[in-house]
């Protein structure tokens, strides 16, 4: 047995290097705007920009690593979209915590997330979800990357009479526009690495449109900026409260759900989910996510989770940890080629982000829709995860409308005590998140 299959389940038998390979780089060039993204939201608290920039590629690289080795799986990890926000403009700004005290915060929860996936508190939750949720929170996940696909390139945008409308044709929208028709011409004709591939030309299109942006004195190559003035500066003082315990919990109960919900979304596209309905080394992969999490801490990040984005990979056909190794070893070399990195415009990853969600939605064919009580939870689910512009919602809200209806129907048989703890628990965490 060669290195590469013992250490990352790599079958030469049915997987190719170059194809894992692509499939890693067009995993990270579709995440890879969390390099420009997460440093300008943390740096609304006083953070240094820059510092936060190599906090973020490290943090990624170190939790994309570990899941490589530990789980073997295609997946990717970087600091959460949503959370970081939180991190910045909930427990800085309206809670009035410290950047330092909140970065200790992050590093409570990383060690709590350690504690409980050790004894296997995560495993069991996920077990307990039922499979016609699982599928629909497939199919969820694909709709919401979609539509975040559609948002970044201002096809979609808000819209105050009607919540969100179509977008005005400005040079981002079109140029998002020929991302997602390039993305479906590649992929109807089958050619390898699509949508890697409408990245990159998408990119090269932007630059006469005014899109891509080159600076002036543009150099590809850059020094790794210094991280230490954000590394390890935890401030521990004051954090004994009723206030910081339920922060704590509802970042747990966050972070919990939207890491399972991607884990079983990407799980069924990569096929390796078990007759049972199990996922082989998701014990692992929900460990790298708790080890990230407390390493992101301590450089400086918030939480850090699975990205949906790792479905742009396993599109293109990413099976093994060969996968996720390519992308762990692309945000290092961010450090250094960063300024090649940040010229990808958001609007260059629309297409492969929608493709994707094309992808994912087959997932609605395996519901069982027949039966009030399960297609009512399901489309609940699928509605709230694009709505509510959280995984995590959506799941929270499928799990209570689902315990809902078999208690109304007295359908004792398809519940269990998680699930009617989990109802309590989303209850209280909903409470809360609305008198914080």
């Amino acid at each position: 047995m060669t290195f590469l299959e013992k250490a990352l389940g790599f079958d030469p038998k049915s997987m190719k290097l170059r194809t894992e390979f692509i499939a890693g780089a067009t995993t990270f060039l579709t995440m890879s705007y969390i390099l420009a993204v997460n440093p300008d939201i943390l740096s609304d608290t006083g953070m240094d920009k820059g510092a936060l920039f190599t906090g973020t590629a490290l943090a990624a690289a170190i939790a994309t690593l570990l899941l490589a080795f530990m789980a073997k799986l295609p997946f990717a990890q970087a600091p959460s979209m949503g959370l970081n926000a939180f991190f910045a403009y909930t427990l800085c700004q309206t809670l009035g915590y410290s950047w330092q005290h909140s970065l200790a915060i992050m590093l409570i929860e990383g060690v709590v997330f350690i504690i409980i996936t050790f004894f296997n508190v995560r495993e069991m939750i996920l077990d307990s979800i039922p499979n016609n949720l699982r599928y629909a929170i497939s199919a969820g996940i694909g709709m919401f990357i979609a539509f975040i696909g559609l948002k970044n390139a201002g096809i979609i945008v808000d819209n105050k009479a009607t919540l969100v409308g179509l977008g005005a044709f400005t040079p981002t929208s079109i140029l998002g526009i020929i991302a997602i028709l390039l993305s479906g011409a590649l992929m109807a004709k089958n050619v390898k690495g699509s949508l890697f591939w409408s990245i990159i030309i998408t990119t090269i299109i932007g630059i006469p449109m005014g899109v891509t942006i080159i600076p002036d004195s543009w150099l590809p190559i850059s020094a790794p900026q210094d991280i230490s003035p954000i590394f390890c500066k935890f401030d521990f003082s004051g954090l004994i409260s009723l206030k910081t315990l339920l922060v704590i919990f509802s970042l747990l109960l966050i972070n919990i759900f939207d890491t399972i919900g991607t884990l079983m979304g990407l799980a069924d596209k990569t096929g390796i989910i078990e007759p049972n309905g199990n996922i082989p080394r998701v014990k692992e992969a929900m460990m790298s996510d708790a080890i990230g999490t407390t390493c992101g801490a301590m450089l400086g990040s918030s939480t850090l989770t699975t990205y949906v984005e790792s479905a742009s990979g396993i599109a293109e056909g990413g099976r093994s940890g060969v996968t996720s190794l390519t992308v762990g070893i692309f945000f290092i070399i961010a450090l250094f080629l960063s300024p090649i990195f940040m010229l990808i415009p958001s609007a260059a990853t629309s297409g492969a982000l929608v493709m994707v969600g094309v992808l994912m939605i087959d997932s609605v064919k395996k519901l069982d829709l027949q039966d009030i009580t399960e297609s009512f939870p399901a489309f609940i689910t699928m509605i709230t995860m694009v709505l509510c512009y959280s995984i995590a919602d959506g799941i929270c809200l499928g799990i209570l409308s689902f315990v809902f209806m078999k208690t109304c129907t007295r359908q004792w048989k398809d519940l269990n005590w998680t699930l009617f703890v989990l109802a309590v628990l989303f209850i209280l965490n909903f409470v809360i998140e609305k008198h914080t």
